[in-house]
């Protein structure tokens, strides 16, 4: 016969508060019943027990969602593990190419031998093709353009082999970070060193503390990857029927410009930028809220308890800049957030922060995540291919009734 116990008890028997237990109701998780008094819920001893030797449960979808099953990345508890590493330690222990070949091969080695270069025909092309822009076009818009150029002079592009989409992987995210103009008056050197160290002469005015270069290095790690993120979700369908490495990138590169994903960042920028110092954090805060705005790269609807990517970014810009004026401004900006109850900071955040304290030119915040992601985006690619069947949701009609 079966055991029945009540729901301060199936909590405790599993770990977890009185409202994650009830979560899990709502998904579908566990089944109760109406206890004697036809109020409080009941629930099967057995069942409990069941759960608790398995573990809790991973998250459940909701009605709206589409679930992909991947080995790449796993958001649980507050923290983010790309293959089972924990993020926040990666980008203080690897090298951005070493996480990208973990989350493209599952090893730190196998992609991240010697400095990754494309070839000199597609820096030729992606740098042609950039400069014929407006001198104040914003990185993301040039890397948009870059990407197309490049992959015209890849003729083997839809060669869709693990290797041959590995090794265009690493040219590619060369090639958008050497064909971008230096940001400083003295042109920087393609190819060679790191793209951390490759990157901060594209984006800062002039030469960053090796502090600060380190923490590009960091946020380069911290952004590679973020589960089915709404840009990752539309680089994964057009790999599911075969897109090339490029094409899904640049499908990436579209969907991460919206200013509720990777744009949040200029937004950022535009509101530090905004402040003439600390003590005016007040004023510019308090005249989003009026005017009904949100507060860009504030909060997180996946973390709880706080982003931790901006957590620890934000430390290493501490870190490397304690007595920056910019650093400053963010900080009276998230006090003033905190004195009005609002979410924490998130990585679209610290990217606007890093960009500020070391000098770099507008929208660079939105450049390092579009660089960054990429190799997630060619990682969730990788499976894509080799899983062969094409993403096709279906829609629910709501329209009006057929007319005959």
């Amino acid at each position: 016969m079966a055991e029945w116990i009540g729901a301060a008890e199936a909590a405790q028997r599993l770990g977890i508060k009185p409202a994650s237990l009830y979560s899990y109701v709502s998904r579908g998780v566990l089944t109760p019943r109406r206890g004697a008094d036809g109020r409080a819920s009941m629930f099967d001893a057995a069942e409990i027990e069941g759960l608790a030797r398995r573990g809790r449960p991973r998250r459940v979808p909701g009605r709206a969602e589409l679930v992909i099953e991947s080995e790449l990345t796993e958001i649980s508890d507050d923290r983010l593990r790309f293959r089972g590493h924990d993020a926040t330690a990666l980008a203080t222990s690897r090298s951005f190419e070493e996480v990208a070949s973990l989350l493209w091969t599952g090893s730190f080695e196998d992609a991240a031998c010697g400095p990754w270069q494309a070839t000199s025909e597609a820096i030729a092309a992606g740098t042609a093709a950039q400069a014929a822009l407006p001198p104040d076009t914003y990185p993301l818009e040039r890397l948009q353009v870059i990407v197309p150029a490049v992959a015209a002079t890849d003729r083997l592009r839809l060669h869709l082999d693990r290797p041959a989409v590995i090794a265009a992987a690493s040219c590619l995210i060369a090639a958008m970070v050497d064909c971008l103009p230096a940001a400083g008056r003295r042109p920087a050197a393609p190819g060679g060193g790191s793209i951390a160290n490759r990157l901060a002469p594209k984006l800062c005015h002039d030469p960053p503390p090796a502090g600060l270069v380190g923490a590009l290095r960091a946020a380069l790690v911290l952004a590679a990857d973020h589960e089915l993120a709404a840009s990752t979700l539309a680089a994964r369908v057009a790999a599911s029927v075969r897109a090339d490495p490029y094409a899904v990138v640049g499908t990436g590169l579209g969907a991460m410009s919206g200013a509720l994903h990777g744009g949040a960042s200029l937004g950022a920028e535009v509101l530090l930028a905004s402040a003439l110092g600390p003590g005016d954090a007040p004023r510019v805060v308090g005249e989003l809220l009026r005017r009904g705005e949100r507060i860009p790269g504030l909060g997180h609807f996946v973390y709880q308890a706080g982003d931790p990517r901006a957590i620890l970014l934000l430390d290493l810009i501490r870190r490397a800049a304690p007595g920056s004026g910019r650093l400053a401004v963010a900080e009276a900006v998230l006090a003033e957030a905190r004195r009005r109850a609002l979410p924490a900071p998130n990585i679209e955040f610290a990217l606007a922060v890093l960009a500020a304290v070391a000098g770099m030119i507008p929208g660079a915040g939105e450049a390092v995540f579009a660089i960054a992601r990429t190799a997630g985006w060619l990682a969730h690619a990788l499976e894509e291919y080799a899983r062969a069947t094409p993403i096709r949701p279906r829609g629910v009609y709501t329209g009006r009734a057929a007319i005959t």
